[in-house]
């Protein structure tokens, strides 16, 4: 026979959380941070902080902000353990870890965080508690850098893709525009597009930001959460292209220092509202054609 207790409520109808029951969850916290702590302190001084990885800290904070709203509907859940299934996945996510550690592989050493988490989740609370964090680790997972070998691969082709609509739009535009590749020739100036431009990492981060998008309005219709999620992956792609655009207007009109003290410091900041406002659109449009109803939060 299982034993389950529940967690006693407050006068306010929240649940109450006593010491007995927090102590094993600041034990986890402590002794994630103490192992995780060498591989932030790595991040932040090395791959976060640059710019195509840049997002890593943002992910990570906006995952712990999602966890930490789950804190009472975890709390209020009712205690059932799941040795089994926390054991494995803890055994899996410190093998990750240490292989990832010990040979150098971010995919892994990251990659095994979400892993280890959901095992306390498991171990501490029940699979419940799993079910209900799903979205918070699955958002984690974005933060994950992937294989050099395969963000090269796929970026490629999709600067080729940006620079080509760029070029076609400034073209009928009636600008002096010419392509080779990835390099742009406006008037006098050259202008490279770079992976931060049009890369993998960029596709990844907005696709993150339409997913949370959806968490927060939570949408009943499960038809229209599908097609604005696969609205994300297009967004990304005219998002960029209006960022390249942009930067290149800005170049051709105002000079090369001009373009470059926009590249470093706005050039985020318009793809990023560009790619926002392409999904509120997306949503408005989708809301004409797939009438439904949002989930309170």
């Amino acid at each position: 026979m299982e034993l389950t207790y529940t967690n006693k409520s407050d006068e306010t109808g929240h649940p109450k959380t006593t010491w007995s029951a927090l102590a094993p969850w600041l034990i986890a916290m402590a002794g994630l941070l103490s192992m995780y702590g060498p591989t932030f302190w790595d991040l932040f001084h090395g791959l976060w902080a640059g710019e195509q990885q840049g997002h890593g800290p943002i992910i990570l904070g906006i995952s712990m902000w999602l966890l930490w709203k789950k804190w009472d509907e975890l709390n209020a859940l009712p205690t059932q353990p799941n040795g089994l299934a926390g054991g494995i996945f803890l055994i899996f996510g410190l093998m990750l870890y240490l292989a990832g550690r010990s040979q150098n592989i971010l995919l892994f050493e990251v990659g095994s965080i979400v892993v280890v988490i959901a095992s306390m989740l498991l171990l501490l609370s029940g699979t419940a508690a799993l079910k209900l964090a799903w979205f918070p680790l699955f958002f984690m997972a974005f933060m994950v850098p992937l294989p050099g070998l395969f963000v090269d691969a796929l970026t490629q082709p999709m600067k080729t893709a940006v620079s080509y609509v760029a070029e076609l739009i400034l073209y009928h535009l009636g600008y002096p525009i010419s392509r080779s590749g990835v390099i742009l020739q406006i008037g006098q100036y050259q202008l490279l597009v770079a992976d931060a431009c049009a890369g993998l990492h960029t596709l990844f981060t907005l696709e993150a930001l339409g997913l949370l998008y959806l968490n927060i309005i939570r949408y009943q219709s499960a038809l229209r959460n599908i097609l604005l999620a696969c609205f994300i992956v297009p967004i990304s792609f005219t998002a960029n292209v209006i960022r390249v655009i942009v930067l290149t207007l800005i170049t051709y009109h105002f000079g090369d220092e001009a373009g470059q003290g926009f590249l470093h410091g706005f050039a985020g900041m318009v793809l990023f509202l560009a790619a926002l406002t392409l999904i509120i659109a997306s949503d408005g449009l989708l809301r004409m054609l797939v009438p439904n109803k949002t989930t309170a939060q």
